[in-house]
């Protein structure tokens, strides 16, 4: 069963980001750390509903630019049009990333990954996952990428109330969305999918956008 993992926003500076949630929107956040292999850091604020927002940020620019990560790729692009903060991408949490990695090649649905991250939080624990994206032209269209968390983050849920509500997602056709993401059998309700701790709103605008409550 997929279920939300995190939203993923560009930001040109984490700090200020992190500061800006603390004061404005009552999000209490903390530093997730360094991504080395890919010249980005973070910012993250858990979620009830066992989910989590990520402002990422660029520290190295060669790094990223040589990143084959779609995520850095898509980061990049969106960097280069916007210089506000952008939600641009959303996980979805799989424990059978293999299991889609065999869906993939059946459908011949083109895919990237799987990819193994890794990073090591400022308590000096390392945190492991493994990432699969099913390809898309981000000029175009957005496909959200799966997760699977080799060390999971206990930390989920402990620092605010809220969660992640809703999910306004217009980055493909709920047709396509459902096959990419073996989502067939599962019933939508007026453009709602439900997920286990949220809900997908398909819409015919381009932008990614959420509610807490």
């Amino acid at each position: 069963m997929l279920a939300l993992d995190h939203l993923v926003i560009s930001v040109k500076d984490a700090e200020k980001a992190n500061e800006y949630a603390r004061k404005h929107l009552s999000i209490k956040a903390i530093k997730g750390g360094n991504h080395e292999q890919w010249g980005t850091y973070n910012y993250l604020a858990y979620f009830s509903n066992t989910s989590y927002i990520e402002w990422l940020a660029i520290h190295d620019e060669d790094k990223a630019r040589s990143a084959d990560n779609p995520l850095i790729q898509h980061l990049l692009h969106v960097q280069e049009e916007k210089s506000e903060p952008t939600t641009f991408q959303f996980a979805l949490r799989t424990n059978q990333l293999d299991s889609y990695v065999e869906h993939f090649k059946q459908e011949q649905i083109p895919f990237k990954g799987p990819f193994n991250g890794h990073r090591v939080k400022p308590d000096g624990t390392e945190l492991k996952w493994r990432m699969l994206f099913p390809e898309y032209n981000f000029k175009t269209e957005m496909l959200p990428f799966l997760i699977e968390w080799e060390t999971p983050n206990k930390t989920l849920g402990l620092d605010n109330a809220q969660n992640i509500s809703k999910i306004y997602y217009g980055g493909t056709t709920k047709d396509r969305f459902t096959h990419i993401y073996k989502l067939r059998n599962r019933k939508i309700h007026k453009n709602m999918l439900r997920l286990p701790n949220t809900k997908l709103y398909f819409t015919d605008q381009a932008l990614l956008s959420y509610e807490l409550s």
